[in-house]
């Protein structure tokens, strides 16, 4: 029975510009693929994707939970599309607070969004409880950039007791100068989801930024990537110093490099 592998990506091409990340965003799940194992695709709905052009629609099916966060009900939407190029199925995050309208982490004047953190935590839940009513449990998740950073933290604590991801191994691929500021004043408080408690989270900094992120990944990670050089080698150190297996850049001929990974994780 073929592996099952899933990918939340911060980007993909073409539904957003050409950039290391949404290239791999786009090409790295065809070639996991075609090197045999079961794929499933998420990321965010950015408001700068254009719905028409990418052919996305809403899955009913799928859509209509509401997910509170920082004590306030958001309804959690889900679209899909195929990338013409591949075929490759990909499900949009949706939400009207915290998406629509809204570009990826920084406004039209380019500063960023106070409320990332929420976002990220609001991706993170959209995309677990998805995968749960898809009835589809994967043996890898492959996080790659900051939108993604909680779901290591998410499966291991919140969601541990989940069929879904009972054996579920988890990978995080990390990406240099995401973020410049702190994820919001009181995102540990926001963090906070079941398992998810205020115990686990007292060895990180209040001052939650990029590399408290990175640190929280790391630690809840089964295995670590660095997804473009250069990457902050603080965070490599600390992945390096907690025994997390790693592969450090492998080059635009990443395919066999990441399967490889892959396979030596599950």
């Amino acid at each position: 029975m073929a592996k099952k592998v899933l990918f939340v990506n911060q980007e993909i091409n073409p539904y957003l510009p050409e950039s290391a990340m949404s290239v791999i965003g786009r090409d790295l799940p065809r070639m996991t693929q075609d090197a045999g194992f079961e794929i499933r695709t998420f990321m965010p709905k950015w408001g700068v994707i254009n719905e028409r052009r990418g052919q996305l629609h809403e899955v009913i099916r799928l859509s209509g939970m509401n997910l509170v966060i920082d004590d306030t009900d958001h309804p959690l939407i889900i679209k899909v599309a195929s990338i013409p190029t591949s075929r490759i199925q990909v499900y949009f995050i949706d939400n009207e607070d915290y998406f629509a309208k809204r570009q990826m982490a920084m406004d039209e004047s380019g500063n960023e969004y106070t409320d990332n953190g929420q976002r990220a935590i609001f991706f993170a839940r959209g995309v677990l409880e998805t995968v749960k009513k898809l009835r589809w449990s994967p043996d890898l998740i492959v996080c790659q950039g900051w939108m993604s950073a909680v779901i290591p933290f998410y499966v291991k604590t919140a969601y541990h007791d989940e069929p879904t991801f009972a054996n579920t191994k988890v990978a995080m691929a990390l990406y240099p100068n995401e973020l410049k500021n702190i994820l919001g004043e009181h995102f540990k408080k926001t963090l906070e989801f079941k398992e998810a408690n205020e115990e686990l989270l007292k060895p990180y900094d209040d001052h939650f930024d990029l590399i408290e992120l990175g640190k929280l990944a790391i630690d809840y990670s089964d295995g670590v990537i660095e997804g473009q050089t250069p990457i902050t080698e603080s965070l490599i150190k600390y992945a390096e110093d907690k025994q997390r297996p790693l592969l450090r850049y492998p080059g635009e001929d990443y395919a066999k490099a990441y399967t490889d990974f892959f396979d030596t994780l599950i």
